[in-house]
């Protein structure tokens, strides 16, 4: 029995990690060429690009994982039950159940270690990509020559240039301005035409300039301090830029770690119980504020002492009051009173919107808390899903397994987007939201699991269209 569960886990490793590489690689492009445009022409180095797709990859893990569970569950049994292998375990007396149970405790593993993924790495990754996404996006190497006006992009230098060439980027009618020398515009170029790239190294900017003039004054003081004036023709000029603010550096990224997506689970139950307690203080305070200044505004007149508010503040009998005034000061006091409470009601709207901004953060920590647990709750689904569909199927290989996969996982990753989406606009409790996919998909596992154990056909074509042709000779039947 120990070969035949080494015999089994093995055909399932292989499969796990072949389909778990190949999504991840799937993804890895999908997230280049979303972010293509972020990186080309920025001098990026290779070490720079290699840590981005790095931590990229690893927060794909959440999609990639339950994938490859699913997939490679239905190749490993579809596998065996194509080669008749499961034909012969259960002719041994062995049970659907027997033969899943070491894949079983390997899934079991495998969605613990998901479950410290998400805890400990996913945040991590996380950090890191939103603070190198941020550093790359703030590194300013792509140059874009407005028309007709000044551009001060490039340090200590001016460009004006009055058009440009959309198909050989050439422009023409330039004015160049030199502030290297800190003395003011001393130095000014007019060329007719050229363009900007950058060296190979991405260290300067070449500035090439065709038929124009230079005009400078001397940087040398003769003796009655007047600086002395140069004209320069030139036919082809190149003014060599360097780029030494422009390299490429780190920022500190702990302005990202206040983010729900960077905190692990006990930082997610402290920052949790905080806002929840802000919560509670807020409403208390907002409740208070509006009863004594919708209710009660008018005591303030007569309150010398806070113990006379404390002690009876909410004993007075504002309609025995108001039945003593005269009939011009019961007008007088509907009306402050309406005015007393609009007032009341425009600072509770004020109240409500900061009271809405911490309660949307709070949904946003009690998503990520719950996601915690849906990795490893889903690896555990997508098996059972899998591995019963495999054994009835018995097709092996990367056809139906992976036709069969992808309309699972699809159904499972708009049903889970939909529930994040819902939970997060309180539209749905974060809870019911971020398990909603979860609890769509169960049943079906369960209903799989029931029919591979009772060796149902259920995907049998040949049962289908007898049953099909049963139905339609019924009708033939009703219709002579």
């Amino acid at each position: 029995m120990k070969r035949l569960d080494r015999y089994i886990l093995t055909s399932y490793l292989g499969p796990m990690l072949l389909t778990f590489f190949v999504v991840l690689f799937v993804l890895m492009l999908q997230f280049l060429w979303l972010h293509i445009d972020d990186l080309v022409g920025k001098g990026l180095g290779l070490m720079v690009i290699g840590e981005f797709l790095f931590w990229g990859i690893i927060t794909f893990i959440p999609l990639a994982l339950p994938l490859s569970t699913l997939l490679s569950s239905i190749m490993t049994m579809g596998n065996m039950g194509e080669s008749n292998e499961l034909l012969a375990m259960k002719a041994a007396g062995m049970s659907i159940q027997r033969v899943m149970r070491p894949l079983m405790g390997l899934v079991v593993l495998i969605s613990i270690v998901a479950f410290f993924v998400a805890n400990s790495l996913i945040p991590y990754a996380n950090l890191q990509i939103s603070s190198l996404m941020f550093d790359i996006r703030q590194k300013r190497m792509e140059i874009k020559i407005p028309t007709g006006v000044f551009y001060n992009g490039i340090e200590d230098y001016s460009l004006r240039i009055e058009r440009q060439d959309e198909h050989t980027q050439l422009m023409y009618d330039m004015i160049l301005y030199d502030h290297t020398d800190k003395r003011g515009n001393v130095s000014v170029t007019r060329a007719d035409s050229g363009y900007l790239k950058f060296t190979g190294d991405k260290t300067y900017i070449i500035v090439k300039l065709f038929h124009g003039y230079t005009y400078e004054d001397d940087k040398q003081q003769t003796g009655d301090s007047i600086y002395p004036f140069q004209k320069r023709h030139f036919s082809e000029q190149e003014v060599l830029i360097p780029l030494q603010n422009y390299e490429f550096k780190r920022s500190d990224n702990e302005r990202f770690k206040e983010q729900a997506q960077m905190k692990s689970l006990q930082e997610l139950n402290t920052l949790n119980d905080s806002l929840t307690l802000l919560q509670h203080n807020m409403t208390n305070v907002y409740a208070s504020d509006f009863k004594y200044k919708a209710a009660f505004a008018r005591t303030q007149e007569f309150d010398t002492l806070k113990t006379f508010r404390e002690k009876y503040i909410y004993t007075v009998n504002c309609d025995s009051l108001f039945t003593l005034l005269p009939a011009e000061q019961k007008v007088t006091a509907v009306n402050g009173a309406l005015h007393r409470i609009s007032q009341a009601l425009s600072q509770n709207e004020i109240h409500f919107a900061n009271y809405e901004q911490v309660d949307y953060q709070k949904r946003r920590v009690d998503i990520e808390w719950h996601r915690k647990f849906t990795l490893s709750i889903a690896c555990l689904i997508f098996f059972f899903i899998g591995a019963p569909l495999g054994a009835i199927i018995r097709k092996g290989g990367l056809g139906m397994p992976t036709v069969v996969s992808i309309f699972f996982f699809t159904a499972y990753w708009v049903v889970d987007i939909s529930g994040k989406k819902l939970a997060r606009d309180g539209v749905l409790d974060p809870a019911m939201g971020i398990w909603l996919s979860s609890f769509v998909l169960l049943p079906m596992g369960i209903f799989l699991t029931y029919k591979a154990t009772t060796d149902s056909a259920l995907f049998n074509t040949d049962r289908y269209i007898d049953y099909l042709k049963k139905i339609s000779k019924i009708f033939t039947k009703k219709r002579e």
